[in-house]
């Protein structure tokens, strides 16, 4: 019987990782899966067995992320895919958000992926062989919210960090995929899942609009189902050459054309100025 592989999942008590643990469980799979308080994936998922690993994880601190790979190894003696998950909007004009939010939303979504990353690498680097997923966001290819700006920041940080990471690691046998996700029913939108600036500006009135449309209208209304992006993630963990940029459900492909679409727009009509400063 084949050897079902071990799926390391941060961010797993709700939303797309609850449900990607969840169909990897029911398909047999074994998983390791973090967040910022176990009890809640127990009471969700059950204790801990031969293949559920519920771990309380701070993924901003490097330490505790280490502890956590080395306790998987040793739990189910292999990782395979890494699943970074875990993050948070912050909505807030560039103005708006000080200093200390800013960074607590890159501490999270993308030095956490960081710290995942550079722990589970000597595992995957060794056994010469592994996936792992960084999920961005379609705010990570196209940022035109206004009031999204450094969440935006985020997810094109893990965009770019993923690309690298790809050509990194194919040396070692290890795949690497930034997966884009649209507007998934899940309860990203929550209060509990987005954060507002402390000290809001009232002239920003397109920001509120654009903040109040996803916290009051798009909110419970998003196509997508998260247990079908589960299916998908697992259905490319299976394939030989697996693709470095995933987009992931219906209307992401609106976003990607509107965004190339601006690109090339202002690339033809600045070209003169562009090829200018040939020597």
């Amino acid at each position: 019987m084949e050897t079902k592989k071990v799926w390391f999942v941060t961010g797993a008590s709700k939303g797309l990782g609850l449900a990607l643990v969840k169909k990897l469980l029911e398909n047999n799979y074994r998983v390791v899966a973090t967040t910022r308080n176990s009890q809640s994936l127990i009471s969700e998922i059950g204790e801990t067995s031969e293949t559920f690993l519920p771990l309380e994880v701070n993924l901003t601190d490097n330490e505790d992320v280490k502890s956590a790979i080395s306790k998987s190894i040793d739990h189910f003696g292999q990782l395979d895919v890494i699943v970074n998950n875990a993050g948070y909007g912050q909505i807030g004009t560039l103005e708006e958000l000080s200093d200390k939010e800013a960074r607590a939303n890159f501490d999270i979504n993308v030095f956490g992926t960081l710290n995942v990353i550079r722990n589970a690498m000597p595992y995957l680097r060794q056994q010469k062989s592994g996936h792992i997923f960084n999920i961005s966001s379609v705010g990570g290819y196209n940022a035109n919210f206004p009031g999204w700006g450094i969440y935006c920041a985020t997810k094109f940080a893990v965009a770019g960090l993923t690309e690298s990471l790809a050509e990194e690691i194919k040396d070692f046998g290890v795949k690497a995929t930034v997966v884009y996700p649209g507007y998934f029913r899940t309860d990203f939108l929550s209060k509990d899942s987005v954060k507002t600036p402390e000290n809001a500006i009232p002239d920003y009135e397109a920001a509120r609009n654009s903040q109040q449309a996803h916290l009051d209208e798009m909110n419970g209304n998003q196509p997508n189902d998260p247990e079908k992006g589960a299916e998908v993630l697992i259905r490319i963990s299976k394939e030989e050459n697996p693709p470095v940029h995933l987009l992931l459900g219906s209307g992401t492909h609106e976003f990607l054309d509107h965004k190339i679409d601006i690109i090339k727009g202002d690339a033809q009509k600045w070209e003169s100025l562009t090829v200018s400063t040939a020597i």
